[in-house]
């Protein structure tokens, strides 16, 4: 019995050897698997970052600095800055102690007080890639063709196309969504022509009726001669008639974000680039819908970012004798900052003349966040931003005595904070009679 014993214990203790072993090489194995895969990983993103010269490490998810796992942080205010996407200030900003905004800022803020184009006031699409994880594909969006995903360029969330991918605004009804009057705007990459593998690599903005058949379409073909992008475009009157027509838009060098700008109103199509107005058609075809097409065969060159559809505007001083205040949308800042966006100068230059054609006109200038962040921070965040466009009022010529700033915070939210759109309709800026 004793031997038996002794045998047991003897063939216990081996097989809880052999397994510890066998578990234990199980986990070098699994750590030195996974190990490799990481090292895949950093060879593709150093392969990308190689091939997409000129975007600050856009292919690498660690090197996006907005990137938190703490969302409280999002919304952080920080030290006000005019240097727009990060790029470095070119040398001729001003000394310490002065404003540092760089010439091409003021050169696009000068463009857009100047433009006509009215951002619609309903939201019904917003994605402005901050609550994006890198790698993923955008979650607002229906992939059409093609591959997809969610990079960083010069510190900022844009979604890159591969070559011949189509994605398109994912909305309840896919094929009729926009109304009679209606805005769309987004920033795309104007890439380097050295970058382009295939010789012919542009951008479609493809407007459709309920059929998907294009009634309207904006062709960009970036990289001529690195200084200027070539804009040519097709459209369809209500008859059904075809035409077309193109033209460059001088001075936009290569390696940077421009702003794309469309408006519809029941036929009268407008197009603007940075503010400017390029395309001007009366008579064009209603669309219903809207995607985004990659044409060409070059696999990092293409991104879009800050995409936000609404429903056509009402005038600003119709707005404010109906409630007494009036709601904007068209003032917008960058990410957990005060800086207000070159973009946003057209609606405060409307905002200027209303003031001026009415003497006694007095506002309150109130901010609003959504609920991403902290109460404390969003509350910081408001006053910051209202105070910023007070202060760009005041520069303006508007009297500082006829205006007065005033942070809301998250404390009154007007829409779902559980959505985006509805996030987005609460980020917003309020102009009060008083």
């Amino acid at each position: 019995m004793k031997r038996v014993k002794f045998v047991f214990v003897v063939t216990l203790l081996f097989v809880c050897s052999t397994t510890r072993a066998q578990f234990g090489d199980r986990l070098k194995n699994a750590a030195k698997n996974a190990a490799e895969n990481a090292a895949v990983r950093k060879t593709e993103q150093k392969t990308d970052q190689a091939v997409s010269k000129g975007i600050d490490k856009a292919t690498d998810p660690n090197s996006y600095k907005g990137e938190k796992k703490d969302d409280t942080k999002k919304d952080e205010p920080k030290a006000k800055t005019s240097n727009a996407d990060n790029e470095d200030p070119p040398a001729n900003t001003k000394q310490a102690g002065k404003s540092s905004e760089p010439q091409s800022v003021k050169s696009l803020e000068m463009a857009y007080a100047k433009s006509d184009f009215v951002a619609g006031d309903e939201i019904i699409f917003d994605d402005d890639g901050s609550r994006e994880k890198l790698g993923e594909f955008p979650s607002q969006w229906d992939l059409i063709s093609g591959v997809a995903e969610i990079l960083a360029i010069n510190n900022e969330k844009a979604i890159r196309l591969g070559g011949g991918t189509s994605i398109a605004p994912l909305m309840n009804n896919m094929k009729e969504y926009l109304p009679d009057a209606y805005t769309i705007e987004l920033d795309f990459y104007n890439f380097e022509k050295s970058r382009i593998t295939g010789g012919n690599d542009w951008y479609h903005f493809y407007f459709c009726d309920k059929d998907k058949r294009a009634v309207f379409d904006i062709s960009v073909h970036p990289g001529h001669d690195d200084k200027f992008f070539r804009v040519s475009w097709y459209w369809k009157t209500p008859d059904g008639e075809e035409r077309r027509g193109a033209e460059d838009v001088k001075n936009s060098p290569t390696g940077k974000f421009y702003r794309m700008s469309v408006s519809f109103n029941k036929r009268a199509l407008k197009v603007y680039f940075d503010g400017v107005r390029l395309i001007n058609i009366p008579n064009c075809a209603k669309a219903s819908n809207f995607y985004v097409h990659s044409y060409g065969n070059s696999n990092n060159v293409y991104f879009i970012k800050n995409i936000r559809m609404a429903k056509g505007a009402v005038p600003l001083y119709d707005r404010m004798i109906s409630e007494g205040k009036f709601i904007t949308y068209g003032i917008t800042f960058d990410i957990g900052k005060s800086t207000i966006k070159p973009e946003s100068m057209g609606e405060i230059n409307r905002i200027v003349e209303l003031m001026k054609e009415n003497p006694d006109l007095k506002f309150s200038v109130e901010g609003h966040t959504d609920n991403t962040g902290t109460s404390a921070n969003n509350q910081t965040l408001s006053e910051a931003r209202s105070q910023a466009v007070v202060d760009k009022l005041v520069e303006m010529g508007i009297a500082k005595n006829r205006l007065k700033a005033a942070g809301k915070g998250q404390t009154s939210p007007i829409a779902d904070n559980s959505t985006d759109e509805g996030r987005a309709k609460n980020r917003r800026v309020e102009f009060v009679k008083f």
